[in-house]
């Protein structure tokens, strides 16, 4: 078996493959297994799927490079966090790690969960359900959590302080973007100021969202922070539909409205009051109430203008520092996606 996975990722200049095939070795058996890899399908960047015959059986894997400090988060999800609310079997289904001898990266192994993907396009109201209901219970029962001081040391803040620190930190590199440090065209410097325009008047509204978030936003909670639909699987069982939520690089702690901003604006506008729904009758069960549409819509939009807040961070940086062009690129998208923001609960 060993030799064969000599070949296991094999030219793609990754960090860390001895000690992942060393990992997988184990996994697969040991020196003793008798087998071959069938085939390696790379899903997206560092995320590959990997198929294996061993002793007659075929086994599927997905192995994903990570940087150590968001490897360590998500392990601390599998193997502590969920398990700490009951709740290990609906996290990344986490087999093993094997970490790079230099400390640059860390390789985790999952058991591969298939291909069912929650569908946004067409969502079935069951598949849904099943997702929604296992996202209030993490919301819920993390609340007040002991742990909680342990979420937000290995993975942040993702309440005011988030839309704060990001507007803060968009203005001064943006304010950076200016000559002799580099060269603007008219045009450029005018999407530079129209994009401070802005986050000065984020920055003007900082105490009443921050009211608003303290008054409205409820109690701070484990999020997963990234709550796309292609993180979330949804898988038959004996006793029904299973939701599993993979992908927690971005956990941290926070209201509930980022993760229910995120997961609403994946899904159509016509179905974001049913899904919503679901979500209020889940969390009813434990006590909690949630704001009217028009107040959720103001927390909503904090939560969004926070994200787009700090992806203009970050092509601003890449100019300053390596004369990126694509940076003028990413920045005109953030303009547009702020002139295209619209309310997530449709009227």
């Amino acid at each position: 078996m060993i030799e064969e996975l000599d070949g296991v990722l094999e030219g793609n200049g990754q960090l860390g493959l001895p000690e992942l095939r060393r990992s997988l070795q184990e996994l697969l058996g040991g020196p003793a297994a008798t087998g071959r890899v069938l085939d390696q399908h790379r899903l997206k960047s560092c995320v590959y799927r990997l198929r294996f015959e061993v002793n007659g059986c075929v086994r599927s894997l997905v192995v994903k490079r990570l940087e150590p400090s968001i490897a360590q988060r998500n392990q601390l999800v599998a193997t502590r966090w969920l398990p700490a609310i009951v709740l290990r079997a609906n996290g990344p289904p986490l087999l093993g790690t094997a970490a790079e001898r230099n400390g640059q990266c860390v390789w985790h192994v999952y058991e591969d969960l298939g291909d069912w993907l929650l569908d946004a396009s067409d969502p079935d109201p069951e598949r849904v359900q099943a997702v929604v209901e296992l996202i209030a219970q993490i919301h819920t029962r993390f609340a007040g959590h002991p742990l909680l001081a342990e979420c937000r040391l290995h993975g942040g803040d993702l309440g005011i302080y988030y839309y704060t620190s990001n507007v803060r930190d968009a203005i001064c590199s943006l304010e950076a973007l200016r000559p002799p440090d580099i060269a603007l065209s008219a045009e450029r410097l005018a999407l530079r100021d129209r994009l401070l325009e802005r986050m000065y008047k984020l920055l003007d509204e900082q105490s009443y969202r921050a009211q608003m978030l303290a008054e409205l936003g409820g109690p701070e909670t484990l999020l997963h922070g990234d709550l796309w639909t292609i993180n979330t699987f949804v898988l038959p069982t004996a006793h029904g539909w299973q939701a599993r939520l993979i992908d927690w690089d971005r956990a941290a702690v926070g209201p509930v409205i980022y993760d229910l901003s995120t997961f609403l604006l994946r899904f159509p506008p016509h179905h974001r009051w049913w899904i919503l729904e679901l979500y209020k009758r889940a969390v009813e069960c434990q006590g909690w109430r949630l704001p009217s549409a028009r107040e959720l819509n103001l927390l909503f939009d904090t939560a969004e203008c926070g994200r787009f807040a700090n992806r203009a961070i970050w092509p601003a940086l890449a100019l300053l520092s390596d004369r990126a062009e694509w940076g003028f690129d990413e920045l005109a998208a953030v303009e547009q996606w702020f002139e295209t923001l619209e309310p997530v609960l449709p009227a």
